[in-house]
């Protein structure tokens, strides 16, 4: 019986696609790092602690996905604790097993400006069929006008978005001097984020109130983040909010795309940054209640 044998320049070949394959994949693996390294590594990736530090107010502008038909007041209603991706999509309504899904409805976008002042201030302004709505939380209180439900006058906040604002870790974020903030920070694994390994951060905020945010273990960037859990169908259910597209902006690393996916919902909103400036001026005026009251 005849014998065969593989040519030694065809075992070589064969031998160094094999090393290099287990040398990538032993690469590959996330380096195993404590919760503060991966802190220190993120605000470092982010800009620096001290830039961060100097951050007084942010204005951000672009557009922003309100959802679709009905969905549309409820979206605005809801816009600014929303920022939208999906992790994992759950089926349309009425979707048979191994269905492809139906084409998903097209979103309706409105320009959006948000303002952002230290120590805990915000206004966000959305233009919506020719008519203007503003939110604004000056630190303590919080107003409205929507003017796309035929709701012209100024009213307060409910307890529950108050409640949402109070926990607000401020312009610069949960993790930007954390421990003063009263935070602290756990690795809870790493988990794959889009393709990606990330470091899975547990973070128990001075309330008690824990919140997740996922780390890319290469570029150290925040690419998803659990945002503040909504009511929907009478219950409240978590938010994930997926960061893209990371530009520079005078020495801070901002996301410029931001998705929300809120649980047991098959539709998410975009959000679209189209300008950003650091440090702006902006009065302290932007955050008074009309009336002075």
């Amino acid at each position: 019986m005849p014998t065969f044998s593989v040519p030694r320049t065809v075992r070589a070949v064969a031998l160094s696609l094999f090393l290099v394959q287990c040398f990538s994949g032993a690469q590959a693996a996330p380096a195993k790092l404590s919760a503060e390294q991966i802190v220190e590594k993120h605000l470092a990736a982010r800009g620096g602690l001290a830039a961060w530090r100097n951050l007084q107010t942010l204005s951000l502008s672009g557009k922003m996905d309100v959802g679709s038909g009905d969905s549309k007041a409820r979206s605005l209603n809801y816009a600014r604790n929303d920022t939208p991706s999906a992790h994992r999509k759950p089926k349309t309504p009425g979707q048979a097993s191994g269905q492809e899904p139906a084409a998903a409805p097209q979103q309706v976008q409105v320009p959006f400006t948000l303002e952002v002042k230290r120590p805990r201030m915000s206004r966000l302004e959305l233009t919506f069929a020719g008519k203007t709505a503003v939110q604004v939380y000056d630190g303590t209180n919080g107003w409205k006008v929507r003017p796309y439900l035929n709701r012209n006058d100024v009213e307060p906040f409910t307890a529950e978005e108050l409640k949402s604002e109070s926990r607000w870790p401020g312009i610069d974020g949960p993790l930007v001097d954390y421990a003063a903030k009263g935070t602290k920070v756990e690795l809870a694994g790493t988990e794959p984020v889009e393709g990606h390994d990330a470091y899975k951060l547990t973070l128990t905020l001075k309330d008690g109130t824990v919140q997740h945010i996922w780390i890319d273990a290469k570029s150290f960037l925040d690419v998803k983040v659990e945002g503040t859990p909504r009511r929907m169908d009478g219950r409240m259910r978590t938010v994930w909010i997926y960061q893209r597209d990371f530009r520079p902006v005078q020495g801070l690393m901002l996301p410029f795309v931001l998705e929300t996916a809120v649980d047991g919902s098959h539709e998410t909103h975009k959000m679209l940054i189209e300008k950003a400036a650091v440090n702006p001026t902006v009065a302290a005026t932007r955050f008074t209640k009309p009336g002075g009251v």
